[in-house]
């Protein structure tokens, strides 16, 4: 099944005030706990990374960052106060966490997964905001933007549209274009083999290998390089996938399962490895 990693609520990000005292706090919070790989890269980027000082066991990224075996899905929040954090940074109220650090008045911001571009930027700006660091944050979120619109131009737009498969999982998992990743392909002008399959409308399929191979998708992204070691050599040794385009003619790209599922900053470098990927099979 697809890995709570890949799921959430396409909502925009809210502050939630664990503690009714909290609604008039007006200091910026000097020790952070942040239980969301994706905020804790917002929050070095932004300038925010000397306020941290815990982040959860799936924050890999910077390496600066205090990780601990603090967990966001299974948090607890004795171990969270044990930081005495004056903010504590999630992406869901797992375990009722929001309520029990309500009790112990320490004030929760959550920020759901990101369904699209702009709300990842919302959710920076609410960071700068709340932290003390809201120019920081328009660096970033102003950075990105130019940054991807400059991409963005450079790829071509053949016709018929070039189709992509993002594999989350090796039992084939995927994502459709009503994800945040699927509208990043959407922006670069590919077609989602894995919205035709979506008869659920979760956003995450499980697609069959028949259905892959009969779709012929241009290019092909592993998005299971980390957790599973998943690479076009593999892909050209499952029954029936060498007559793929994307494994015939190159099209297969190996990424960061990190970078694919999150939505900070490092999404410019997943945008531009995959525009790079769509110049190089539209010129064959």
């Amino acid at each position: 099944m697809v890995t709570t990693r890949f799921a959430g609520a396409a909502a925009l990000a809210l502050l939630v005030l664990a503690a009714p005292a909290a609604a008039h706090r007006s200091a910026v919070p000097t020790r952070i706990v942040s239980l969301s790989p994706t905020a804790t890269e917002d929050l070095f980027a932004i300038g925010a990374g000397k306020q941290v000082v815990a982040v959860d066991d799936q924050s890999d990224y910077p390496a600066a960052a205090p990780k601990t075996k603090l967990s966001g899905y299974t948090p607890n929040a004795e171990a969270i106060a044990a930081y005495k954090p004056d903010l504590v940074v999630l992406s869901f109220d797992a375990n009722h966490i929001e309520a029990a650090l309500g009790k112990l008045h320490i004030p929760v911001l959550e920020q759901p997964t990101a369904s699209s571009l702009p709300q990842a930027y919302a959710q920076l700006t609410q960071l700068g905001r709340a932290t003390g660091h809201a120019d920081g944050a328009a660096k970033v979120v102003a950075g990105m933007k130019s940054q991807i619109a400059a991409i963005v131009k450079t790829v071509p737009r053949p016709k018929p549209a070039l189709t992509v498969y993002h594999e989350l999982e090796p039992d084939l998992y995927s994502a459709t274009s009503k994800t945040f990743i699927g509208r990043v392909y959407t922006l670069l002008g590919l077609k989602d083999i894995a919205d035709a399959a979506d008869k659920s409308g979760s956003g995450y399929p499980k697609l069959s290998a028949e259905y892959v191979v009969s779709t012929d998708p241009s290019l092909i992204v592993l998005a299971d390089t980390i957790c599973c070691g998943q690479t076009a050599a593999k892909l050209r040794s499952r029954p029936g996938w060498s007559t793929i385009a994307a494994v015939k003619k190159g099209g297969v790209v190996a990424v960061s399962d990190d970078i694919a599922s999150r939505w900070g900053p490092r999404v410019v470098d997943f945008v531009r490895t995959i525009a790079e990927a769509v110049r190089t099979v539209a010129s064959r």
